[in-house]
């Protein structure tokens, strides 16, 4: 399913002013700001709407100083002047960007640090695009070869403001398109983060994912708006909105993203992660995973709620997705397989779907077009307790008739995978709610129509 970058924007402005041109059941991102985090009687799990955490997120103390980040306001480096902010403000202050200011970042910045602080954005901050530098320089952080422009972490850490974070994309696009070996950092790295809110705040042109929360826990994300597409008819790859990684008690919520790959992913040891209120366009769906890439890792991904969701113009919309048994090449730059672990307590509830290839997409054959080698060597990874109910909507056809796939490696390693009030129909019409179906007990997918792959 492919459209042109300007029919995702006008898609993505709709979406972001609350309007499409088909109803929906589901509702729209609240657009209402919050007050400070660290304002008397903030609870940032009360804010936490209409699911809470699994666990109580907790409050920051009052914020008792205020540090003004200065800048050379003609594209200098500024990393310097926020550095000296954030060590002055550190321990109960708050570092602000001013509105009206400009601010440039060509320095990979260390700030796992922090510890009570809140990070005010008002102003509009840009990377620059010196690709050499950022590659030599930007911080590795193992897993999928990520990398980011900066990590952020430590405890207690607002990011909030309505300004803007600008990753400086194209010049990465561009140069992927030659190379697809290379090192495209990550616009936002949250790095060993506990405790925190980030939003609300406007997030542009990363030049791979924009979130990548690693080792991170007790987190609210609301009011993120996501978006920047490449400005020719090179595509803006790999751009997922989170992709979360050895976390947990994380909360997405009434967020806008147009993007180019997962909406938010995942990624392997994460756990209990609410997402909702979103609105997705142009992404991969809602995933979990990919899972079972790496041979000997074992990934484990349980309780997650995705609740309230319209997905537009997508690949896929609740999707899991896992390697097969062996080693398999996706892309040059993305290969595995071989891995093991489980899936456990997955809900997908309302979700709203147009022209989405696949709404509803399980697969233990991720990364591999030869069914035969998935047959041959199965994943052992275990999908378990999982729900799809409330999803509605229309694919675009691409597997007409097919409106979804549910297919696992082999009858044990799959058990309680559910469906229920599914309507999806493909635009040319016929039946409706059908579905490629294997190894799966076809008894408790309701109100689907499955066939034999």
């Amino acid at each position: 399913m492919k459209l042109t970058s300007t029919l995702l924007q006008t898609a993505g402005l709709l979406l972001s002013l609350g309007l499409t041109t088909e109803a929906r059941s589901v509702q729209k991102p609240d657009p209402v700001q919050k007050p400070s985090p660290a304002a008397k009687g903030y609870s940032r799990t009360e804010l936490c709407k209409p699911h809470h955490p699994f666990k109580p997120l907790p409050s920051s103390p009052p914020r008792t100083k205020t540090c003004h980040v200065s800048t050379y306001g003609d594209e200098r480096d500024d990393s310097k002047f926020i550095l000296s902010a954030l060590k002055e403000c550190n321990n109960g202050g708050k570092v602000v960007f001013d509105a009206d200011k400009f601010y440039t970042i060509g320095t990979a910045l260390d700030m796992t640090f922090l510890k009570h602080v809140d990070l005010d954005i008002q102003g509009y901050i840009k990377f620059t695009n010196d690709t050499d530098y950022w590659q030599e320089n930007g911080f590795f952080q193992t897993y999928q070869n990520a990398t980011t422009f900066f990590q952020l972490g430590g405890e207690d850490v607002n990011i909030y403001g309505n300004g803007t974070i600008d990753g400086n994309g194209q010049a990465w696009y561009d140069l992927y398109e030659i190379d697809d070996l290379i090192l495209r950092p990550i616009l936002m790295g949250i790095i060993g983060l506990n405790g925190g809110t980030i939003g609300p705040i406007n997030l542009r042109y990363s030049p791979q994912w924009y979130h990548f929360v690693a080792n991170s826990s007790d987190l609210l994300f609301d009011q993120i708006n996501i978006g920047g597409l490449s400005n020719n008819n090179i595509t803006a790859s790999n751009t997922d909105g989170w992709d979360i990684y050895r976390s947990s008690n994380i909360v997405i919520q009434n967020s806008v993203i147009v993007n180019g790959d997962d909406c938010v992913s995942f990624k392997p040891n994460t756990t209990d992660v609410i997402v909702q209120n979103l609105s997705c366009n142009g992404s991969h769906g809602i995933s979990v995973g990919s899972l079972g890439q790496y041979e000997g890792e074992v990934d484990i991904v349980e309780n997650i709620y995705v609740y309230n969701i319209t997905m537009l113009n997508a690949e896929n919309g609740a999707r899991i997705k896992v390697w097969p048994g062996v080693a398999s090449e996706l892309s040059a730059d993305l290969q595995g397989g071989g891995g093991s672990g489980s899936v456990k307590n997955i809900t997908y509830d309302g979700m709203y779907v147009y022209n989405v290839d696949y709404p509803i997409d399980v697969t233990q054959c991720y990364g591999q077009d030869n069914l035969t080698l998935c047959n041959d060597y199965p994943s052992s990874l275990t999908i378990a307790d999982v729900y799809f109910k409330n999803i509605h909507g229309t694919s675009s056809g691409a597997y007409n008739p097919d409106v979804g796939t549910i297919v696992c490696s082999s009858p044990d390693v799959c058990s309680n995978i559910y469906t229920s009030d599914i309507s999806l129909t493909n635009p040319t019409g016929g039946d409706f709610n059908v579905f490629s179906c294997a190894n799966v007990n076809e008894t408790l997918l309701a109100t689907i129509n499955c066939t034999s792959t």
